[in-house]
């Protein structure tokens, strides 16, 4: 009892916890310890606490504290809306935005194939939509620091003063061409050439010598669209009207005989409708990487793989916008080629070019005619023709290419039909049944080859001619000797222009002065038979 009575506190905690191997300075009390107040254990929690919680972990804390806070306000806000707008259906405002909305949804329903499937699509395009502008609001920032830099700025387009030719349709519209070559009289083949998209009837075949038209004896007859150059707008145009223009021009400028019918590129679906709608006016068709409607429903998935994959992401999204929202291609255009400034086709038309294409693009003949073409193309500042230009492009033509050449069906009986399974006949094809030769470059990144192959299968009677490393303007733009291959391919040998027939003037008076002679006979003969009588 007497030695318990001598124990401290300290000592008498120390027995029931064990030693847990902490020695106490020398120089420190263990009172002082105890308390705190001072010593040892303070100077060592302040160490630790100075080496774990400095500026950058504390920093660290309070945003995580912070993001966690803000965490819990959004959610919270979240759950009040939902609980908020629980009952909304049924309001007023919520019924006249609902058919706008279910609208809109439907319009905007075929990206949800790009979402991932475990994926609500409304929560989705609002962070698309919120992350989009936050994108737009970062370049607009970024792109004011540019000022600072030197710019080379961009030439003006010059627009020459009106000196088209011109005539009136029966609807009373104007319509601008141009001709080169043989004159009518003397044309011995005669050409009709619809432009592609941003383009005029300056184009034609670029760089067609005078001389090769005269040595085959034909007449190249090229004109604006309407809307484009000097021709005027027609707010209803379509491809049959587009086939029935092509129609009135022959038959103004005095072209008798069928003629041949030229397709490049996005003018290709103008000389797929001649073919369609005034088959019999058309001798034959020289097409040359001809566009073809990328939604057509006859395309296999695979054919419109290769065609998309061939284009950049923005071609791709100039397509989608004429497909479903064609009013936003105002915007588009009016900052490029309608913005009164020059440009390169690449960035205009978003193209992307193979190693021939940029050759070509970057010579000077090129660059020439190129500006003048494309002033001419945007003379009348409109919009409204080249918006209704690429509708066209990926809208429903009114008609199939398989509807060109189709099989020729005959009433048949049941027999009939058994026995033309295990006959070897040659089919019938009814249509347009005339030479159409199509010209494609294998490295063509603006048309691609798939898009030939989706036409020669829906046209059996088409002939295709591929061309190794050739883009889509190296061989159909300045070239001389491309040119001539292909007037071979088309006409033959070379036999100059037709002869006139000869005047009829001269033997005329002979001509007259035998048959005054012959009457005068004939008159005697008849005197003297009734004097005799």
């Amino acid at each position: 009892m007497a030695s318990a009575t001598t124990m401290t506190w300290h000592e008498e905690l120390a027995t029931l916890v064990g030693d847990a191997g902490v020695r106490l300075p020398a120089d420190v009390s263990p009172a002082a310890a105890a308390v705190g107040g001072g010593g040892w254990y303070e100077e060592e929690e302040e160490g630790v606490g100075k080496a774990e919680e400095g500026w950058a972990q504390q920093a660290k804390g309070f945003a995580q504290s912070t993001a966690e806070m803000l965490r819990e306000l959004g959610l919270g806000v979240w759950d009040v809306a939902a609980q908020s707008l629980a009952g909304a259906e049924d309001s007023e405002l919520a019924q006249r935005l609902r058919r706008p909305a279910a609208a809109a949804g439907k319009r905007l329903s075929f990206m949800n194939e790009y979402l991932p499937e475990d994926r609500d699509p409304v929560r989705c395009w609002v962070v698309v939509a919120a992350v989009a502008f936050v994108a737009l609001l970062v370049l607009g920032v970024g792109s004011g620091d540019d000022t600072a830099t030197p710019v080379e700025q961009p030439k003006k387009l010059y627009i020459s003063p009106p000196n088209a030719k011109r005539f009136q349709l029966p609807d009373g519209r104007h319509l601008a061409y141009e001709e080169k070559g043989i004159s009518a009289d003397r044309a011995r083949f005669s050409l009709i050439a619809p432009h592609s998209f941003l383009s005029s009837r300056l184009a034609g075949i670029p760089g067609i010598s005078t001389s090769l038209l005269e040595e085959f004896g034909a007449r190249l007859v090229t004109y604006d669209l309407p809307g484009f150059g000097e021709s005027d707008p027609h707010p209803g145009r379509n491809l049959n009207s587009s086939a029935l223009d092509m129609l009135h021009l022959a038959d103004a400028l005095g072209v008798v005989d069928k003629f041949w019918v030229v397709g490049y590129s996005g003018g290709g679906m103008h000389a797929w409708s001649a073919l369609r709608y005034i088959p019999d006016r058309v001798a034959g068709a020289a097409m040359f990487a001809p566009m073809a409607n990328p939604y057509d429903s006859k395309m296999t998935k695979d054919e419109k793989r290769k065609i998309w994959d061939r284009w950049s992401t923005k071609r791709k999204l100039m397509h989608i916008l004429a497909r479903r929202f064609p009013s936003l291609l105002r915007l588009f255009y009016h900052r490029s080629f309608l913005s009164g400034k020059q440009g390169q086709p690449e960035s205009w038309l978003s193209l992307s070019l193979g190693k021939k294409d940029k050759t070509l693009l970057e010579a000077p003949m090129f660059n020439t005619f190129w500006e003048k073409d494309v002033a001419e193309s945007v003379r009348q500042a409109d919009a409204q023709p080249f918006v209704e230009e690429a509708v066209m492009q990926v809208s429903d033509w009114g008609f199939s290419l398989s509807d060109i050449q189709m099989q020729k069906k005959e009433d048949q009986g049941l027999f009939e039909l058994i026995m033309s399974l295990f006959s070897h006949a040659e089919r019938e094809w009814v249509g347009f049944l005339g030479p159409i030769h199509i010209w494609q470059g294998m490295d063509d990144r603006v048309v691609p080859p798939s898009s030939t192959e989706f036409a020669r299968r829906m046209v059996p009677g088409a002939t295709v001619h591929k061309l190794l490393d050739e883009g889509h303007f190296s061989y159909f733009c300045f070239c001389d000797e491309c040119h001539r291959q292909i007037f071979s391919t088309l006409f033959g040998t070379p036999q100059g222009p037709i002869d006139p027939a000869p005047e009829t003037s001269e033997a005329t008076p002979e001509t007259t002065e035998e048959t005054r002679t012959t009457s005068e006979d004939t008159a005697e003969q008849e005197q003297e038979t009734a004097g005799s009588a």
